[in-house]
């Protein structure tokens, strides 16, 4: 470091002063400056000039885990471990965030139901549960409320409004239309928020019964009950609001909506989805049942591969990459044989379904 340091500084002080001050000797710069760098060398500040310009092009709000994940995706081998080596050598850091505050207005006399939801928020398919909250967004010119709905199956927000009032017509009812729109549901679907007047409220409530929706809401100022809202409004304030400035409600409109839409739901790595983004974590899972659909239709050809798909495989590989889930899930007619399980039976008794089991999945 220190013979990087005077190369670096060459045209600014003498070579001599800066090997005195360094207490190192000219001869041994000299002779490190001619002899070149090594490749392992090389490849520190290739890697270096990575995470320096990906911690910048994200606007410093990927800490290491998230940088790794780029640089595994751009084609580079490295851990996490060195990753976060390398950030703290370049005195990069991400965004850190604030204590949290309580919003929620629960003091009203709407009737509120029990914590149905109770911490899962594992759902295995699209429109399984869903989960709600509302922030304060302050501005130059007042507050804005934004209400979000997320889907726990991929943590997409499907639905989203950003008002200029509490009202549950501009809050939770605006952004349950958003949501329907963008993403079907089905009776018995559950839906769960904290205990505030919007989410209590007659017409909110009357609104879900019609869908055949199941309320779910969280303990009296309990926030861990709805941590996956309260993570998301965490990481939009620490990376796009805090230590910035105040700006219009307008500026603020648009900054938002290019968070969640732009950013969010298309670019972001999520660390529920194992470090993908929303698009990779379900266009991996649509082509593994395009495969799967392959196989189990093909099955004349393949009879031991039309019944290696099932449901507990499909859920334990579905945050591992695509190859990983068919090198384990999918095997040969001679390792099958090797194992013993030569009939049907005994095929379905450990877990493989059939095209009709799949197909409802």
């Amino acid at each position: 470091m220190k013979y990087r340091f005077i190369k670096n500084h060459e045209c600014q002080f003498p070579i001599e002063k800066m090997c005195i001050i360094l207490k190192i000797h000219s001869s041994s710069y000299y002779k490190w400056k001619n002899k070149g760098c090594s490749n392992r060398l090389l490849r520190k500040n290739l890697m270096l000039d990575k995470i320096k310009y990906l911690y910048f092009k994200f606007k410093q709000r990927y800490g290491s885990p998230r940088i790794h994940s780029e640089l595994n995706a751009l084609g580079y081998r490295i851990s996490v471990k060195t990753v976060a080596k390398y950030m703290q050598e370049l005195g990069l850091r991400s965004k850190l965030s604030k204590k949290f505050r309580v919003t929620t207005n629960s003091k009203h006399n709407y009737l509120t139901v029990n914590n149905l939801l109770n911490r899962d928020f594992y759902a295995s398919k699209p429109s399984m549960k869903w989960v709600s909250d509302i922030t304060y967004i302050q501005t130059q010119e007042g507050f804005l409320y934004l209400t979000t709905i997320i889907d726990l199956y991929d943590r997409k927000v499907i639905g989203w409004s950003l008002s200029n009032t509490m009202s549950a017509e501009d809050t939770t009812l605006s952004a349950w239309r958003m949501a329907i729109k963008n993403r079907s549901i089905k009776k018995g679907m559950l839906f769960h928020s904290d205990r505030g007047i919007q989410y209590a409220s007659k017409k909110f409530a009357n609104t879900l019964d019609s869908y055949g929706v199941i309320r779910s809401m969280s303990r009296k100022g309990n926030c861990w009950d709805n941590a996956v809202a309260e993570s998301f409004f965490k990481s939009l304030k620490t990376e796009m609001i805090y230590g910035n400035k105040l700006i219009t409600r307008e500026k603020m409109k648009k900054q938002i909506f290019q968070y969640i839409e732009i950013w969010y739901n298309r670019n972001r790595r999520h660390k529920a989805l194992n470090y993908k983004t929303i698009f990779e974590f379900n266009n991996n899972l649509q082509f593994l049942k395009y495969v799967a659909l392959f196989i189990l239709e093909n099955s004349g050809r393949y009879p031991t591969l039309s019944i290696l798909i099932s449901r507990n495989i499909m859920f334990t590989f579905r945050y591992t990459n695509t190859e990983q889930t068919i090198r384990n899930a999918y095997t040969m007619d001679t390792e099958w044989i090797q194992r013993g399980y030569t009939t049907d039976t005994e095929k379905c008794h450990f877990g493989y379904t059939t095209i009709q089991d799949f197909n409802s999945f």
